[in-house]
């Protein structure tokens, strides 16, 4: 409590403005923990940025840490290139100040005497990825805090490529913002080095998500319920899909006004059955074939389909994923496209059925850490040798392409409609697709536990987890014997059995895994991004035949099951 308390003290001055100093002064004289977990630390500005609750604090998104952020960024870009013009592009979400805080940041910026490119209006976290390469800026920014709820705001950054911060720069940032003092930071608003930005990049961004179609059939009668969920998308998966022949969009009215409280959704993430489930109820009243629904900055795309009995079904992302893989690499090499040189990629706790759905094909499959700056990473250095086709992740994030290079729920939800569109027009559907999925390359299931410990306390708990997981690895897991564990802060990937061990050629993650002798896999890492930690667990069969889904179906589930209560989830 001393140190939170002289932390707090720090900002009852200048250069913290007088309202900032009123309400500091309050914590101070409230105590308790609204002041410690304002105060005990700073805002970690981790591998993508900063993530946090909107308040005032070392430990709160406000000006002042995102002053701070972004000073310590302009002094590595002015390091990184000398007597260059550095250009910056910059977007923002629906959430509350997103708007006011991408201003502050462009201020501190064109103090710098760094050109900006600051969107008009609140814009997809995609558009902005697109529009650093499009205007050869060095760097990005984009206002969000994704999903999380509406107390939250965020501040992710990007490099050159249109991906997020990887070695060697994201540590070279983060050590330049952990050096910055709260007296360096400049705020001087240079007109003459801000542009806005608009309607132009939004064109040049949907004539590439257009060129990104394999076909046009059936895209007029497919009937799709899409929603926004109050977010960004709303500004361009309506043009997306309209461009690429859908004829039958539906939006949900009630949830397409941005608004950073999400009124009408207890959380803004497709992940969640609630947050869809408006838009569920309007295509069961329109008897629409599919529900698309996004998170606020647009990143990730949560879907639902007809399912083999006729009703609207949630897919999760892995399922998704393995649909989309599958359509993109069968309508390439339906094109005579293949030469040899296509790849797709996976993270880490994405399902293996991409990887066995690749193999089929002949295309290649890197596996990478979790986080699609990986995959951003992977493509940069193969471009121009090799063509990435597609990948996608289980958090309900996918990207086609390599013009973005971050998830992108405006392409993919245009696809993922497209790939439902060519099955209706064959006889068949989206639902019926993975089930030949399944049956052509196994049947793979997913489940994924997330437990939030918030706070000084939900830390050390996590910590402690991971601890156990990674030091206290059982014989057997619901009769399954782990045969294989991968510790991927050390980098060791172990045979149980000989005790033989192998390097794991990624950089280091607080991820540890289990393998089963059935081939299950279960996967424990802390959130990069919200107070949680993560159990995945996968399970597999052969499936026969489509007649015997249903059965296999509730095999897989049992054995999850199973699995998911022994570990105590």
């Amino acid at each position: 409590m001393k140190n939170a308390i002289e932390r707090a003290e720090a900002w009852l001055k200048a250069p913290y403005d007088a309202a900032t100093q009123a309400e500091t002064q309050k914590l101070i004289t409230e105590g308790g923990d609204a002041l410690m977990d304002a105060f005990y630390q700073d805002l970690d500005f981790g591998t993508g940025g900063l993530r946090g609750i909107m308040g005032v604090g070392t430990n709160r998104v406000n000006k002042y840490t995102l002053g701070a952020a972004t000073q310590g960024l302009a002094n590595y870009l002015n390091a990184q290139f000398p007597n260059e013009q550095i250009k910056v592009a910059i977007a923002y979400d629906s959430r509350h100040n997103s708007k006011s805080f991408s201003r502050q940041v462009a201020e501190v910026l064109s103090a710098n005497g760094i050109k900006v490119f600051l969107y008009e209006d609140l814009r997809p976290t995609p558009a902005l990825s697109f529009a650093i390469r499009h205007l050869n800026c060095q760097s990005g920014i984009v206002l969000t805090a994704s999903h999380n709820p509406p107390a939250y705001n965020g501040y992710k950054v990007y490099w050159s490529d249109g991906g997020q911060l990887v070695p060697p720069h994201d540590k070279g940032v983060i050590s330049e913002v952990r050096a910055v003092k709260a007296d360096e930071v400049r705020y001087v608003f240079k007109e003459d080095l801000i542009e806005s930005i608009g309607d132009a990049v939004d064109q040049a961004y949907l004539a590439e998500v257009k060129k990104l179609s394999l076909t046009t059939e059936g895209k007029k009668d497919l009937a799709v319920v899409f929603t926004s969920i109050h977010g960004t998308s709303i500004t361009l998966v309506p043009p997306a899909m309209k461009n690429a022949g859908f004829e039958k969009l539906s939006i949900v009215e009630e949830q397409a006004k941005p608004d950073g409280d999400f009124p009408t959704v207890v959380s803004p993430n497709p992940e969640e059955s609630e947050a869809l489930s408006m838009a569920l109820a309007q295509a069961e009243r329109e008897n629409a074939d599919m529900v698309i629904g996004t998170d606020p900055d647009a990143d990730r795309v949560g879907i639902a389909v007809r399912n083999l009995d006729g009703e609207l079904e949630l897919l999760n992302g892995n399922q998704a994923a393995s649909v989309l893989i599958d359509y993109l690499l069968s309508q390439w090499q339906k094109a005579g496209k293949f030469t040899g040189k296509e790849y797709v990629a996976k993270t880490i706790v994405t399902t293996d059925l991409i990887a066995k759905i690749a193999e089929g094909y002949n295309v290649a499959c890197p596996e990478c850490l979790t986080g699609f700056k990986w995959i951003a990473d992977i493509i940069r250095k193969h471009e121009g040798e090799y063509t990435f086709i597609g990948g996608g992740e289980e958090s309900y994030g996918y990207m086609i392409g390599e013009f973005v290079r971050d998830k992108d729920a405006v392409a993919s939800a245009m696809m993922l409609a497209e790939a439902a569109a060519y099955a209706k027009s064959q006889g068949s559907s989206f639902y019926e697709s993975l089930v030949q999925v399944y049956v052509k390359f196994g049947f793979y299931l997913e489940t994924l536990v997330s437990l939030k410990r918030e706070g000084i306390k939900g830390q050390a708990e996590i910590a402690q987890m991971m601890e156990d997981f990674r030091y206290k690895t059982p014989e057997s897991i619901a009769g399954e014997r782990i045969v294989k564990v991968l510790d991927y802060q050390s980098s060791e990937s172990k045979e149980v059995e000989s005790g033989a061990i192998t390097a794991i050629d990624l950089p280091k993650s607080n991820v540890v895994q289990f393998v089963t002798d059935k081939g299950t896999k279960i996967t424990a890492r802390p959130s990069g991004t919200e107070p949680k930690i993560k159990f995945y667990v996968s399970v597999n069969d052969k499936l026969a035949s489509a007649e015997a889904f249903k059965e296999k179906k509730a095999e897989l589930e049992a054995r999850l099951a199973s699995i998911t209560q022994e570990l105590g989830l």
